[in-house]
This record gives C-alpha cells, sequence and structure tokens, in this order.
C-alpha cells in the first residue's frame, strides 16, 4: 500500500542546510492501522507532509497504492490527495455554519461526484461514525469529539486508499479522544489502512504498530497489542 525508500528532507536558508528527514525507509500494508510517535522537532510532521503528498522529499522514492508520487507536478499531486489520501486534522477543518451533511458532501463536490450520490455517500458515512442523527446540525452546534467523527466520515467520503491522521485528539477532551481513537479500531477491523501522526504514548497504543521518529530517523518499529475496544461505535 504505502512504500518509503531512503526518504530524505533538507531544508535551505541561505548557506544553512538543515536535514529534517535522513534516509528513512519503511513499507505499510493494506489493512494496517500504523501511527508514528516522535516528539517536537522530531520530523514527524514532515514525514506526515510527505505521505499526504502536500510537499515532497530532497530525495528517495514514495510509492502510494502503486504509484510513484514523489516527483509529481503540482496538479498530479493534488490529484493523488483527492483520490487516494483521507486526511483527519488536529483542528477538523469544518466550515462552522455548515451542516455535518454538508461538511461531508464538500469533497465530493470538488470531485464532481453527482449530488444525489454525495447526499447518500455522507448520510452513509455520518451514520457509521454514529451521527446519522446529527445531519442538520452545523459544525458550531456539536462537541469537539463529534467535529472529529465528522472530519473522518468527511475523510472517508471519497474511499480514499489509506487514512492519514494528524494529531487527530489533539483539541479534544480525553474521553472523547478514546471514542475517537475507538472508531478509528473498528475502521481498521472493517480494513482500512490508517496511518496517524502523534506523540502522546497511550494515543499511539491504539494502533498495531507504532513507528517511532527521532532526530529525522527511525530509531524503532514495533508492533504493539490494542487496547480492548469498549463501545461499537462505528456501524456495521
Amino acid at each position: 500500500m504505502l512504500s518509503v525508500k531512503h526518504i530524505s528532507k533538507i531544508y535551505k536558508t541561505g548557506v544553512i542546510e538543515t536535514a529534517a528527514l535522513s534516509d528513512v525507509s519503511f513499507e505499510i500494508d493494506k489493512g494496517e492501522f500504523v501511527a508514528i510517535m516522535g516528539p517536537s522537532g522530531s520530523g514527524k510532521s514532515t514525514l506526515m507532509h510527505i505521505l499526504g503528498v502536500l510537499d515532497m522529499p530532497t530525495s528517495g522514492t514514495y510509492i502510494l497504492d502503486g504509484q510513484e508520487v514523489s516527483k509529481l507536478t503540482d496538479d498530479e499531486a493534488a490529484d493523488v490527495r483527492n483520490r487516494k489520501i483521507g486526511f483527519i486534522f488536529q483542528a477538523f477543518n469544518l466550515l462552522p455554519r455548515t451542516t455535518t451533511l454538508q461538511n461531508v458532501m464538500l469533497p465530493m463536490r470538488y470531485a464532481e461526484v453527482p449530488e444525489k450520490e454525495r447526499e447518500a455517500r455522507a448520510k452513509k458515512y455520518l451514520e457509521m461514525v454514529g451521527l446519522g442523527d446529527r445531519l442538520n446540525h452545523t459544525s458550531n452546534q456539536i462537541s469537539g469529539g463529534q467535529q472529529q467523527r465528522v472530519a473522518i466520515a468527511r475523510a472517508l467520503s471519497m474511499d480514499p486508499a489509506i487514512l492519514l491522521a494528524d494529531e487527530p485528539t489533539g483539541n479534544i477532551a480525553s474521553t472523547q479522544a478514546e471514542e475517537v481513537m475507538e472508531i478509528f479500531q473498528q475502521l481498521n477491523d472493517k480494513g482500512h489502512t490508517i496511518v496517524m501522526i502523534t506523540h502522546e504514548p497511550d494515543i499511539a497504543s491504539h494502533a498495531k504498530r507504532i513507528i517511532h521518529v527521532k532526530d529525522g530517523k527511525i530509531i524503532k518499529d514495533e508492533k504493539i497489542k490494542q487496547y480492548r475496544i469498549k463501545k461499537q461505535i462505528v456501524k456495521v
């Protein structure tokens, strides 16, 4: 599903060069749930931008779902982001005075999905994350945890090859964070490939594998035991 080979990222300021990533290599198989964890300045955010095709490496190769994306043009990269990656951000990035249904429909509108299909898909995924009774609520009428669920439904709407979550629990309370992680676990059990960036060990431990990053390098890659799921939020 995802292959990173000898990726490096060098930032230049005048004559000064700073290595954000240095010779990073790993593979993620279809259906894995992987956390990439590291402290501030470790390079995990740079790695997230490269995995999300928001930035390109200085050197090395990145293959996503069979396509080499490390040297795409801007237009080609935008197409890959739209079709292959479902983004879930710390800040939710929802339109505040727009209904949850409309927020989830938005990326499908840009992709020119027919209106009836957009609405059907949006309802399906909102029901999947337990928000079938909040279709007409605006995003500023629901809690932070519910807003993140809307963001997850929106990320699923284009049936992406991979879900990429950047600090997805950073702006919500601990009880809501647990619910969001349970949703990720259940989506992964249904076959979704998930890569999550985090600096929190307790959040990372919900994944099945943790890649530890420090000073721009991978220092450890481990498989772990998942937490027990206490609730069934995702609808089958």
